[in-house]
């Protein structure tokens, strides 16, 4: 059957690179054609040894301006560090409680906070969504509306019911628009919670059975 909501995962459009940033697994930068992640089941952007210092990464500096003595940083601290990189452009700089969500989203140690992997993983999906939210904000006014935010949601790769997504579009749009911001945080749980799905379905059906405290941290987390 074909499975809700299986594709980018909110990477690169097909066919897309990002300067300095070469694509990895299948299309718009999600998971190897299969589906799946590849490394016995693991996340997309884990790898099997600890990477080199990346010293001659311009993403680097920016990091270790804001980040603690831990090597990590916070919400607050990337809130800061995100308005520093300009990536939200001409659009409204990232709220607290969006930059906390894109924190949960690649959080897997749970600490609250992200190293620096984490963090070159998380920009590289803001600036896929970015362009993908330029996209249809062709009058450069911040926002989309709500059917150019259907055509946004599939352009990334899910396949979602109507009912699923006029649900999203209620939950994320201010007077009939979606703002970049919202729009992110849209993205980000997408991303999360078909990640969190994802892992559970190991027969790759569409349905699994869920304990409550199980649901809870899957969606609560977020």
């Amino acid at each position: 059957m074909a499975y809700p909501g299986y594709g980018g995962y909110g990477g690169p459009m097909q066919g897309m690179q990002l300067q300095g940033m070469p694509m990895q697994g299948g299309p718009m930068g999600g998971p190897p054609q299969a589906g799946y992640p590849q490394n016995g089941g693991g996340y997309p952007g884990t790898f099997s040894a600890p990477p080199q210092q990346p010293v001659n990464d311009p993403m680097w500096g920016y990091f270790t301006t804001i980040a603690g003595q831990d090597g990590e940083i916070d919400a607050e601290e990337l809130q800061r560090c995100l308005t520093q990189t300009g990536i939200s452009g001409t659009y409204t700089p990232f709220s607290l409680e969006t930059c906390r969500i894109m924190i949960a989203m690649l959080d897997r140690d749970m600490t609250g906070k992200l190293g620096f992997i984490e963090f070159k993983e998380l920009f590289a999906a803001l600036s896929s969504w970015k362009q993908n939210f330029m996209m249809f904000d062709q009058d450069r006014s911040g926002t989309v509306e709500p059917h150019e935010m259907t055509q946004s949601i599939s352009a990334m790769g899910y396949r979602i019911s109507p009912q699923a997504l006029n649900a999203v579009i209620k939950r994320y749009s201010k007077a009939g628009r979606i703002y970049f911001d919202d729009y992110v945080a849209c993205a980000v749980k997408l991303r999360a919670l078909t990640e969190s799905f994802r892992r559970r379905d190991q027969m790759q059906q569409g349905a699994v059975n869920f304990q409550y405290d199980d649901f809870i941290l899957c969606t609560m987390s977020i």
